[in-house]
């Protein structure tokens, strides 16, 4: 049996996919340590890892993004994204690496696993020459001949004008647009400790590991013909199914005969729900249809408006047991809850600008599962049209069901799992020694002060049937 580290920036997003494998590894045997932030601590305790925190400084809501960072609230994708690159990402890496080497002096991995998020994950390949694995919560970042750069949410294209095109916009990005940010995620990894890096930043995440588990399939995510080698297809990469949720009054209304519609703005991009919520329980207040909203876990008091007769709103309501019985997702396209709709052959209607959503919603128009109204702010005219023509042609469900079939033939955190277990074998690397807990020294400045590391030694439902 071996010692893996999970290491996973202190997203939602990025720590809730991940739950499903570390739960694999933990039943097959292996020791497992998970590096995140406390708010996660429940979470990573339930799948049998041991928990090990960030320092406090480190620390921030996970729901609410621009308490932390309030310098990029409003600003244009682009520019969100260098904010991003910079002061998400790179700012987090030396402190990232130091946790992570003290980690390693007692619990001696074989393996590092990471989200793409993760970006300190060369950086302890390097200095401490453990095996890098990747896991990817969100579209592939890294350029292609044949796909438009990552972020601006254009369609790929491998015609001779499509590749000029691609060939000029990566260029574009790479060397003027996010030159700066790019530059300073390499001094940031240098600071840590690591060799310089040759390439951009996005390839890097992707190319410099020794796996790449990339959580969809080859369905959903465009094709490349320049596809690097380590990266693999293990289908989506889920969240733990709900054991303890009680249903609310409601729940029978979903077994009527008319269609139901589900809107959320996830967990992260719902601090303002005029943006899609909103929007949609008004273009759909005199459809026969149930519009079934959820605020993200904020209290349902912020959605300001009188509820519509036809529509139900909760703070939460577990996928799992609410995609059977809808018809159409509407979303502002968080990459975890539109897998979550295809795995469920939910047909969707998208909307998001935020991080890699503009990514997501053209990956939901190209593989025909639903309709990008390629905007964050879409109005009620605009998405009670789609709503309408995703419930009427029929082609949208049809297609998402063929993705539902395509996930099912993954098991993601038993691929994950296998193919981990692969790279140890090859590599020769022998588990670790008998667990112990860490002490750290004491911190040597305020406000690098750090916690105690702890180390240790499907069958779908029918669309209206009743939940199990």
């Amino acid at each position: 049996m071996a010692n893996i580290l999970i290491a996973t920036a202190p997203y939602v997003g990025h720590v809730n996919p991940a739950t499903g494998i570390a739960r694999e590894f933990v039943e097959q045997g292996h020791d497992v340590v998970w590096y995140t932030s406390s708010p996660f601590r429940e979470r990573v305790e339930r799948t049998g890892a041991t928990f090990t925190p960030m320092r406090p400084h480190l620390e921030f809501d996970p729901t609410n993004l621009d308490a932390r960072f309030p310098a990029r609230k409003g600003l244009k994708p682009l520019q969100q994204m260098s904010h991003d690159i910079r002061h998400m990402l790179a700012d987090f890496i030396p402190d990232y690496v130091e946790d992570v080497l003290d980690i390693l002096k007692v619990f001696p991995a074989d393996v590092l696993f990471t989200d793409t998020g993760f970006f300190a994950g060369r950086v302890v390949r390097e200095r401490a020459g453990v095996p890098w694995v990747v896991f990817t919560p969100m579209p592939l970042q890294s350029s292609s001949v044949d796909t438009a750069p990552f972020g601006l949410g254009l369609p790929p294209s491998s015609t001779r004008l499509g590749r000029v095109r691609n060939r000029a916009l990566n260029l574009l990005i790479q060397k003027v647009l996010l030159r700066a940010p790019d530059a300073y995620y390499r001094d940031a990894e240098v600071r840590a400790g690591a060799r310089r890096a040759t390439k951009f930043l996005l390839d890097n995440v992707i190319e410099a590991p020794d796996l790449v588990l990339h959580g969809t399939v080859e369905e959903f995510e465009y094709p490349r013909s320049d596809l690097p080698r380590n990266v693999r297809f293990i289908g989506p990469v889920l969240p733990d199914a709900a054991t303890t949720y009680t249903l609310p009054d409601w729940w029978s209304e979903l077994h009527e005969s008319r269609p139901v519609v589900h809107v959320t703005q996830g967990t992260v991009d719902n601090a303002d729900f005029d943006k899609l919520l909103v929007p949609t329980l008004q273009a759909l207040a005199h459809e026969d249809v149930l519009v079934v909203a959820t605020t993200g876990g904020r209290p349902v008091e912020e959605v300001r408006i009188t509820l519509p007769a036809n529509a139900r709103l909760e703070r939460f309501v577990p996928h799992d047991l609410l995609l059977p019985h809808v018809d159409v997702m509407v979303t502002n396209a968080g990459f975890g809850g539109v897998q979550r709709a295809l795995a469920d052959g939910v047909p969707l209607v998208v909307a998001g600008k935020e991080a890699d959503k503009p990514e997501v919603c053209q990956r939901v128009a190209w593989s025909g599962v639903g309709i990008n109204l390629a905007t964050d702010r879409p109005t009620p005219g605009k998405i009670g049209a789609a709503v309408r023509e995703v419930l009427s042609n029929r082609k949208y469900a049809l297609r998402a069901r063929t993705l539902a079939r395509a996930f099912a033939r993954h098991h993601a955190p038993t691929e994950a799992v296998q193919a981990v277990a692969a790279l140890i074998q090859r590599r020769g690397r022998r588990a670790g020694p008998t667990p112990v807990i860490v002490t750290p020294e004491p911190p040597t400045h305020p406000d690098r002060s750090r916690a105690t590391h702890v180390v240790p030694c499907s069958s779908r439902r029918s669309r209206k049937g009743s939940p199990t």
